[in-house]
């Protein structure tokens, strides 16, 4: 990746102190989603991190993702499938869904993910698309999701990786920048 993406996607991340009963300071990307040359290269940067696997669809996990996922299928010329959080309320999306649920996440939940079945097709070649990968909860459910549609998960292109190595080697974790050079 060129020097000057990652320049400027550490030049406009943020990390945000939420207040006096916060834990734990909060990440902000929103810098990202103002700057027309982040926005243009970032999809690209990605997408070339798996190009050679050659996926044939991006997967990518509400909220974030919904923006981010859209940008690499465009550069890799296939379609986008988002993945939905099963709502607090029990509302659920329309039409027939596989769903997976996650192991314990970076802030302790437990979430379920859902992902519409007319979507992914048997033989699908995956690539899950994120922002941030911490502990793997949510790759792990997706893959799941993934691989009862009888489709293939090639990995994940992340734009952040602040996961221990093993872990990125096991979920074949590919990122733009690591934990660290945030």
């Amino acid at each position: 990746m060129p020097d000057e993406l990652r320049k400027l996607l550490v030049e406009h991340f943020r990390w945000v102190d939420p207040g006096p009963a916060a834990s734990h300071l909060v990440s902000d990307v929103s810098g990202w989603w103002r700057e027309p040359e982040i926005l243009a290269r970032l999809g690209p940067a990605l997408a070339d991190l798996f190009r050679p696997d050659r996926p044939t669809v991006v997967v990518s996990p509400e909220a974030t993702g919904l923006m981010l996922g859209p940008l690499v299928a465009t550069a890799l010329g296939v379609g986008f499938v988002p993945a939905y959080k099963k709502r607090p309320d029990g509302r659920l999306i329309a039409g027939p869904t596989t769903w997976a649920s996650t192991t314990s996440d970076y802030r302790g939940r437990t979430l379920t993910l859902g992902v519409r079945d007319r979507h992914l097709r048997p033989g699908d070649r995956v690539l899950v698309v994120d922002d941030w990968v911490a502990t793997g909860a949510q790759l792990r459910a997706l893959y799941q999701v993934v691989a009862a549609r009888s489709a293939e998960p090639v990995g994940t292109a992340a734009v952040i990786a602040d996961c221990p190595a093993g872990l990125a080697a096991e979920l074949r974790v590919r990122a733009l920048l690591t934990g660290r050079e945030i």
